[in-house]
């Protein structure tokens, strides 16, 4: 991954160079760039990377009964469900069983 040295945004690969799209700042990829972050396959920058796997335990956890389970510790996170003037929807996922709840405020 590239960083762009004047404004620190990541830049994306577009032809033959790194391109910031916050400041347009452009460097060529050269193959040092390639074999340190082992690019292997060149990605449009139309394109959009969605990681979808439950492989992945990037979510923060804590403890909380499950509901489905008892196990006691789930991931959580929170999105926006409802008007901007009340308060998040907290979700959790069960480290054991994967089942998904929600809570409100």
């Amino acid at each position: 991954m590239e960083f762009c040295p004047k404004c620190g945004t990541v830049m994306f690969p577009k032809g033959d160079c790194f391109e910031c799209k916050n400041c347009e700042y452009t460097t060529k990829i050269t193959k040092e760039s390639v074999k340190e972050y082992e690019i292997s396959e060149k990605v449009s920058t139309n394109d959009s990377i969605i990681v979808t796997s439950d492989d992945i335990q990037t979510l923060p956890t804590t403890t909380v009964k499950c509901p489905k389970c008892d196990n006691k510790e789930a991931s959580w996170w929170l999105i926006q469900t409802r008007g901007a003037d009340e308060s998040e929807t907290r979700f959790f996922r069960c480290t054991k069983c994967s089942c998904t709840w929600r809570e409100y405020d």
